[in-house]
């Protein structure tokens, strides 16, 4: 259910919540606009602020507010090129100063340009014609052009408060943390004061091969603050990065922010940039450099608007690039993002990528503080051409040195190549005092709970709250307690219980697992490797694959239509589960499932021309399962991985076989099953994720045993079921599905203004399942199989024999910025018993 995807990013959350405290009104309010003197058009990223005070920069509009409850009588503003201005304000004020800045006669090269601009056209266009030699060239311009290249890489990733008010950072409720606020940074960007609350370092050696390609990364050492046991650091980090992404401006996309922004260079940006020449200059090698600026013909698409700077030698090269975030992009949370890319020329004469910064002013309002997040990566020490012996680059492609994360600070003041402001180097050790400070544990463990439904602290945890009260039509009301021991009562040795009652039915149900961990670490932590046994007696829908112990979640206990299909199971499992490194795993396992019709379901078998009711069907089954998710990486929650998507495939490869005579064991049949999901991103038109998934099973089965196919009659958008399929409506021996999840992330709202300032996004979305059952399994054909279930004489389970089913629907998303509303439409089977042609369902999801 989504509602764990948003507790799970708990960390993400509390640092949104934190930065909203900068909301608090203050006395003195300065807002307005700063544009340059001669040309009158905005500046963007103008330093605006009170001297020894807080301040801000300008948007991309030019556009900034600045507040503070101090008494100031000047504001300042700052900007390289230009002149700096001091202008007189007025205390206690709220006003509107707008300011034009006046170029810096003493900077060489500089360039003035007349405001006036002719009718754009790509034809004849001498910027566009410049970009499309630079386009032409970009593959004797990339790294990957060398047939050996190696160098070291340094990266910091650091999150920062933003205007953090000083009422709120000297005030009583958070005088505990006081420590924490006095470690503002002043020097890191000109008139702001930031507030370092996270960093990560990275030092790296790279050796990237072409022929046959590989790239490897050993990661020399490694460092990043730790939040303790609440928050999974390694995901957070994970995160981040996905956020702040290595910008390679020499492919056709540049992902950011889970999105991807259309390169400037690519091969369409003719088509969605505007190019204009502002001035040719000699950089410091003495070559001619042509200055470009460039624009998004639509703003509301996700382009960048900036400054590139071309090289004149052949190579049509970049060699340096400032841009910004289209001002209307549809990212939430985003006030503006900042990249700044320097390369470096080589001995080969050719550029290399030097310096990469991506910086984001992020949080819930546009004028009030937020959080300011920088990824800085510098590369160094090239060596171009000079082959190593391959088993440099055999292995994995990422690989850490031993120790690599437990390096002295020594280490760290030699070897990383920028060295850490007064600020940055102090929160390493504020957080590890503020993660021993009692109030700090106690706050953050009562907000776990509350979201990831754990309690946390000691050898036991209470959980998952969402369980302990839920309702269904065979058990009435049902109570629920449960909970888990955890690395503190044994590194080795888990245990997870519940019991639960049923109120209706007056049946008492269980669950007791036992895990061994074979790496001495957790079993809830990435990578696993543990055995599982584990005996459950609990209630069931036929065809229902939820989390195995949390499928009476109170939310689920909301559904739609006749929900009076039920089973009792007695299960028995024991199984072992191996990840490994490379985001490779499998899991082996033995389950031996006994299953009891209840509440309006009946397994009626005819012998002989008689009927009679089967009481229960055991089965004992051993299964195999392989997983490979390359270069997956996931926030690990207290009960699930959040998954951070790329654009890698996911493959899950199952097979199973059960034997007759076994542990009671009534059947032999063997099955097989595959599923391929990926997300598809598709530059300007948004995204698609894409699921096929197909399986057959072998022998003679009743339909119990056969695939039950993911019905979804609750009210919530479920992804991985059928939205409006009843349970238990379709059983299948051999199928194949797709599932189709497109995104368009606003490429048709953002044109129209209402929907546009609302930032909601439009979707489709489209499942097909085709399949069928063999007529030795088939129970109107074979007389000796389970019948299908019937309502007053009619079938309500089919096989998919006749066609394919299929339902569609198109839906409103980021609502709120956290709901999506689907308008659902079933296209076949329609004359089935007690359908819905019509739905509208919901889900719940964070989004940026």
């Amino acid at each position: 259910m989504t509602e764990h995807r948003m507790g799970t990013k708990l960390f993400l959350w509390a640092i949104l919540l934190l930065a909203t405290v900068t909301s608090f009104a203050q006395n003195t309010i300065i807002t307005g606009t700063v544009v340059d003197s001669v040309t009158k058009l905005p500046l963007q990223n103008v330093s605006v602020y009170f001297k020894s005070r807080n301040g801000t920069v300008t948007d991309s509009n030019g556009n900034y507010q600045l507040q503070t409850i101090y008494p100031v009588t000047t504001i300042q503003f700052a900007y390289v090129g230009f002149k700096k201005v001091s202008v007189a304000i007025l205390k206690g004020k709220t006003q509107q100063i707008n300011t034009q800045l006046a170029p810096d006669v003493s900077f060489s090269n500089v360039t003035v340009n007349s405001s006036t601009k002719a009718k754009y056209s790509n034809k004849k266009n001498p910027a566009v014609d410049l970009i499309r030699k630079v386009i032409d060239n970009k593959s004797k311009n990339r790294a990957q052009a060398y047939d050996y290249l190696q160098y070291d890489q340094y990266e910091k990733l650091q999150l920062s408060l933003n205007k953090v008010p000083e009422k709120v950072a000297s005030g009583k409720v958070l005088k505990s943390y006081k420590f924490l606020f006095d470690n503002v940074d002043t020097t890191k960007v000109e008139g702001k004061a930031l507030l370092p609350i996270y960093l990560e370092e990275t030092l790296s050696k790279v050796y990237y091969r072409k022929a046959p390609e590989k790239t490897k990364t050993v990661v020399i050492g490694e460092k990043k603050l730790d939040f303790g046991e609440f928050i999974d650091k390694d995901g957070v980090s994970s995160y981040l990065n996905r956020l702040y992404e290595n910008v390679e401006i020499y492919d056709e996309n540049i992902p950011l922010f889970t999105y991807e922004f259309l390169s400037p260079i690519a091969n369409l940006a003719p088509t969605f940039y505007l190019f204009y020449i502002k001035d040719t200059i000699t950089n410091t090698n003495g070559q001619k450099v042509v200055h470009l600026y460039f624009t998004p013909r639509n703003t509301n698409d996700l382009l960048f608007r900036g400054n590139i700077y071309i090289t004149l030698d052949g190579n049509y090269a970049v060699e340096k690039l400032n841009m910004f975030t289209s001002k209307n992009a549809n990212v939430n949370w985003l006030k503006e993002m900042r990249i700044d890319l320097e390369f470096e020329k080589s001995s080969d004469s050719r550029y290399h990528l030097a310096k990469s910064m991506v910086a984001a002013d992020a949080g819930t309002s546009k004028t009030k503080g937020g959080i300011f997040g920088e990824r800085t990566v510098l590369y160094n020490n090239f060596t171009i051409n000079q082959p190593l012996n391959d088993s440099v680059y055999s292995g994995e492609n990422l690989v850490k040195a031993t120790k690599s994360n437990s390096l002295s600070d020594s280490f760290w003041v030699q070897k990383r190549p920028l060295a850490l402001t007064k600020a940055e180097a102090k929160v390493y050790t504020n957080i590890d005092s503020l993660q021993n400070m009692a109030s700090f544990k106690k706050t953050v463990s009562f907000v776990t709970f509350l979201f990831a439904g754990y309690t946390t602290g000691g050898p036991f945890e209470v959980g998952p709250v969402n369980t302990f009260y839920s309702f269904n039509p065979l058990e009435g009301f049902r109570l629920r307690l449960g909970g888990r021991t955890t690395p503190i009562l044994n590194k080795h040795l888990y245990f997870e219980t519940y019991a639960a009652y049923g109120f209706k039915d007056e049946k008492w149900k269980y669950y007791f697992g036992s895990s061994y961990s074979l790496n001495k670490s957790s079993i809830y932590v990435y990578p696993f490797n543990y055995i599982r046994a584990s005996v459950q007696r609990d209630t069931k829908i036929p065809g229902q694959e939820l989390e195995f112990v949390q499928e009476d979640n109170f939310l689920l206990s909301f559904k739609r239509g006749n929900n009076n299909k039920w089973l009792y199971n007695n299960t028995y499992k024991l199984e072992y589960v191996h990840e490994l490194p490379n985001h490779l795993s499998y899991t082996l396992g033995v389950k031996n499932w006994e299953q009891q019709a209840a509440d309006s379901l009946v397994y009626i078998k005819t012998v002989n021309n008689n009927s009679f009711v089967i009481d229960k069907l055991t089965t004992t089954e051993f299964s195999a399962e392989v997983r490979w998710a390359p270069h997956e990486s996931f926030y690990q929650g207290k009960v699930y991985r959040i998954p951070i998507v790329n654009k890698y495939p996911i493959f899950t490869f199952r097979a199973a076989v059960a034997a007759k005579g076994i542990l009671n064991s009534g059947y032999n049949y063997q099955s097989l099953n595959l599923r391929v999901e990926k997300r598809a991103y598709l530059s300007q038109f948004g995204f698609s994720d894409v699921v096929l998934e197909g399986g057959v099973m072998f022998g003679q089965l009743p339909y119990p045993l056969q695939t039950i196919h993911h019905a979804n009659q609750t009210y919530a958008y479920q992804l991985n079921a059928y939205n409006l399929m009843n349970f238990l409506e379709f059983v299948s021996d051999h199928y194949v599905g797709l599932t189709i999840d497109h995104h368009f992330n606003g490429l048709i709202f953002n044109r129209i203004p209402l929907l546009k300032k609302l930032k909601l996004r439009e979707l489709i979305s489209f499942k097909m399942l085709a399949g069928g059952v063999r007529s030795e399994n088939n129970p109107d054909l074979n007389p000796d199989l389970i019948k299908y279930p019937t309502l007053n004489g009619v079938p309500t389970t089919f096989s998919l024999s006749k066609q394919p089913y299929i339902e569609g629907s198109v839906g409103i998303g980021n609502i709120f910025k956290f709901l999506r509303v689907d308008l659902v439409k079933r296209f076949s089977y329609l004359d089935n018993p007690n359908v819905s042609q019509w739905g509208i369902r919901t889900r719940f999801n964070f989004n940026f």
